[in-house]
């Protein structure tokens, strides 16, 4: 599957979940989950945020986007 074609399905189903998350940030809390876990490599260490803290801070920005709505 092409980038355009997951991101076209990826805000399909966040309009459908009325959510406003990047999926973007999807790979980041991914990424960060796997560093987490344990699990590391080279590729996934590009895309990581290592504190929980970061990805607790995009969640809840986007549920305050989706609740301004």
């Amino acid at each position: 599957m092409s980038y355009d074609a997951a991101h076209h399905r990826w805000q399909g189903y966040c309009e459908a979940a009325g959510v406003d998350i990047e999926i973007h940030q999807l790979r980041h809390a991914h990424a960060t989950e796997l560093i987490n876990a344990g699990v590391s490599t080279e590729t996934t260490q590009l895309y990581t945020l290592l504190a929980d803290d970061v990805a607790d801070t995009e969640i809840r920005a986007a549920r305050r986007r989706r609740d301004r709505r």
